[in-house]
Order: C-alpha cells, then sequence, then structure tokens
C-alpha cells in the first residue's frame, strides 16, 4: 500500500490539535481541502519554491471561519514532482511552510491542523494520490486519534475495504478545484464542493458555512 505523507515526520508521528477558536467544541466535522486552486494559486508546471507561494483572495479569512464554525481542517494535496524527480520532499516541506505563515498572518485562526500529500506519480497507482481516497482516510483516523491522545501511540490506519467501522461523514465537506477532488470525495463518502482556480475557497465558502448551520 502506497500511504499518504505527512512533511517532516512519519504519518502516525505524534500530532498536537490547538484547541478551536472562541471556546469551540469539536464534533467531528473536518474540511478537507486541496490546496492548489482552493488555498493557494496553482499552476500547470507545478509550485515549485517557496517563492512562488501566493494565497487566493480571502483563503486566510475563509480557513479561520472554517475553524470558529467547529471545522478541522486537512488539506490534502496530490504532488507528483517528488516522485517524478523534479524536487525533495524537504522542498515541499518549506512552501508548506510558507503557507502556513501566509495563512496565519491573513488570519490568526487560519490554522492547518493536518497537511497530507501524495508523492505519488499518476502511473504509480497510489490509493493515496487523488482521486482515491487514501488521504481523506487517514485524515480522518489522524485527526481523530489525535483529539483523544496526541502522541497517536499504537495507531494502526486502516484503507479501503479493510476499513469497515467508518465514522459518518455526513457534516464533513471536501474542497477541490478538479475532478479528481470530487472523485476522492464521493469514494470517501463526504459532500464534495467543487471551487473555480481562479476563486478558491472564497467562491464557496458560503454555501460550505450555510449548509453547516
Amino acid at each position: 500500500m502506497l500511504t499518504p505523507h505527512r512533511d517532516d515526520v512519519q504519518l502516525t508521528s505524534p500530532l498536537h490539535l490547538p484547541n478551536l477558536p472562541n471556546g469551540v467544541e469539536w464534533n467531528g466535522r473536518i474540511a478537507f481541502l486541496d490546496r492548489d486552486g482552493v488555498l493557494i494559486e496553482g499552476s500547470e508546471n507545478y509550485v515549485n519554491s517557496v517563492d512562488e507561494v501566493t494565497l487566493l483572495p480571502d483563503s486566510a479569512k475563509c480557513v479561520g471561519n472554517l475553524r470558529r464554525s467547529g471545522y478541522r481542517i486537512c488539506v490534502v494535496t496530490n504532488q507528483s514532482p517528488i516522485n517524478r524527480g523534479l524536487w525533495s520532499s524537504s522542498n515541499l516541506s518549506m512552501i508548506h511552510d510558507r503557507m502556513c505563515q501566509l495563512l496565519l498572518q491573513g488570519d490568526a485562526d487560519a490554522y492547518l491542523d493536518l497537511i497530507l500529500h501524495s508523492p505519488y506519480a499518476p502511473w504509480e497507482g497510489a490509493w493515496a494520490r487523488k482521486p482515491f481516497p487514501g488521504m481523506l482516510e487517514a485524515g480522518r483516523q489522524l485527526i481523530d486519534a489525535a483529539s483523544t491522545d496526541p502522541s497517536m501511540e499504537g495507531l494502526q490506519l486502516k484503507y479501503g475495504d479493510e476499513w469497515v467501522d467508518r465514522p459518518d461523514e455526513s457534516t464533513s465537506v471536501m474542497v477541490g478545484d478538479r475532478g479528481v477532488d470530487m472523485s476522492a470525495a464521493t469514494r470517501f463518502g463526504v459532500h464534495g464542493v467543487l471551487c473555480h482556480g481562479r476563486d478558491g475557497i472564497a467562491g464557496v465558502i458560503d454555501s460550505i458555512l450555510e449548509g453547516s448551520d
């Protein structure tokens, strides 16, 4: 099984989730977000360096609003340049550090609880690469586990047919700008929201928040 990756640490390394803003209690809702075309500007030639990281308008405020409304945030992003040999996982980590920095500069509540990436090229057929739902499956299990035991000690992740005792995802959402994002959402069983890559999450945030009331 080709599993998702976290930046700089093992997949089941300790994960410390900060409290949601304003004393909001988490009730299990997760906003799974694609990265390029949702939070930052995408490029057909990839986002290759920290200098190319540009937030889409109001994406920081949108992430903050999601967390203020009780969502945990899990970014799920295909990053095949790693296994294509174009650049390293450490470069991706720096790109994500810059994205997180910009988000928090834009809104102090715009914290990303978890970032998962798939380093695999399309021809590898990885369950962790969208349109398959492996990143979403891992994200749910990691965030659920971290909410009770941040050490993640003894956690064994399950995928596909091996994971039979799944939680209800009817209050969670997957936001993306491509068909592969919506396919991953459907396979995972979460509501998919398609945004336009020029507008990003700001173009659909009102419908998400209205549906979560």
